[in-house]
């Protein structure tokens, strides 16, 4: 006779991407028995595989730095540690400056970003010139250069997070949709699912462009929205390209975008649609490539002859300050929120799934409160992050 499949455990996550696989694999390292849930055919398939792969703790704010400091930490010692080449490359940001608008916002975040432990400093034209050759001298002040930062394969490193989970102990379900958080007297005590239902006293909503359904499943609203965004590879050509260059000028149609050299030759790229563009359309358009192409020649003629291969969209979870939802519910005893990542939720995976670990074991470290006072579900969503 076959055994029934165990139904009970200690934590249940919603959604298998950049923030549910992380969150499993350091959930079964503590041995808590943990159930991933995802719609989809497999690991990775909404947002994750849209990345681009940059990873930066150039934030401005303390939460991020913090939380992107540990995910460079993790990815850069990744396969010494765990085996697995999940492609880290060392290859730093740059944020330039043609306008004082850009070089005063750049100069003041420096010092905050020092405070908290950010390597990065402020390289005047001549300089910036030297470390990225190809920039367009013309108006060029100046830029910021943080040579920790870098990048890595989102497909790659988010299969390493559930391979390792499953040897943990971890068990994920693909193709399985939730369709109901079971609660009772203020308490969390599992979820259906189109398959079944699932008992945990533990239920961690990770479900990206989706949250805030997610959420109404146990009587709450997130603000998450999703906002479209679009971007694209090149031909493969020589190396010529070390850090990647991000320009946060507004323009008509985009506040900013960013590219850089791929291992393989490639430049990948993306820009920040203004105004944005809210919804769950993942269908490239015609209007995204001329508008970035016409960006990225103007700050570095050299591209103008590279062929584009290929063009896609994806969605940015958006919150209305631009900072992640992290906390613990306080409705529902039991339902944790760990949501709105507001596009950069491969760079934030790691850090935050370490981080929520030890929030359902208790093992909270002394830095954990500042972090989790920034991104609480409860705050006022005033202001607005300053380099998105």
């Amino acid at each position: 006779m076959n055994e029934a499949p165990v139904s009970t455990f200690d934590t249940i996550v919603i959604g298998a991407g950049s923030i549910g696989a992380p969150i499993a694999f350091y959930l079964s390292r503590t041995g808590l028995r943990t159930l991933v849930l995802d719609s989809t055919p497999s690991v990775g398939q909404g947002s994750n595989k849209k990345a681009i792969g940059g990873i930066r703790a150039t934030h401005s704010d303390p939460a991020k730095i913090r939380l992107c400091l540990r995910s460079i930490d993790i990815f850069s010692t990744w396969k010494e540690v765990y085996g697995d080449d999940i492609e880290w490359i060392e290859c730093g940001y740059s944020f330039v400056a043609y306008r004082e608008q850009e070089e005063n916002t750049l100069k003041d975040l420096l010092a905050i970003q020092h405070s908290y432990g950010l390597k990065n400093f402020w390289l005047d034209r001549n300089n910036l010139l030297e470390l990225i050759p190809d920039l367009n001298p013309e108006n060029l002040i100046g830029g910021t250069y943080s040579p920790l930062d870098g990048s890595a394969s989102p497909l790659l490193a988010i299969h390493a997070f559930f391979q390792h989970a499953r040897e943990n102990g971890a068990e994920f379900n693909f193709n399985e949709t939730v369709t109901g958080v079971v609660a009772e007297r203020g308490k969390v005590r599992g979820v259906i699912t189109n398959r079944g239902v699932y008992h945990a006293p533990v239920v961690i909503n990770a479900a990206g462009a989706y949250a805030d359904a997610v959420s109404r499943l146990v009587g709450m609203s997130v603000p998450v929205r999703p906002d479209c965004h679009e971007a694209a590879i090149t031909e493969a050509v020589a190396p010529f390209l070390k850090p990647m260059v991000v320009d946060i000028r507004p323009a008509s149609g985009s506040t900013n975008y960013y590219f850089y050299q791929h291992s393989t030759g490639q430049i990948v790229f993306c820009i920040t649609p203004s105004p944005q563009i809210w919804g769950d359309n993942t269908l490239e358009t015609s209007q995204f490539l001329p508008m970035v192409a016409r960006r990225m020649v103007q700050i570095m003629p050299r591209l103008k002859n590279i062929r584009v291969r290929r063009t896609w969209r994806g969605l940015y979870p958006m919150t209305p300050d631009g900072f992640p939802i992290v906390g613990w519910s306080r409705e529902v005893e039991g339902y944790f929120i760990a949501v709105g990542m507001c596009g950069q939720g491969f760079m934030l995976g790691p850090g935050l799934g370490e981080l929520i670990s030890r929030m359902v074991t208790g093992d909270l470290e002394a830095e954990d409160q500042q972090v989790l006072d920034f991104l609480s579900p409860y705050r006022q969503f005033v202001g607005q992050e300053k380099l998105k």
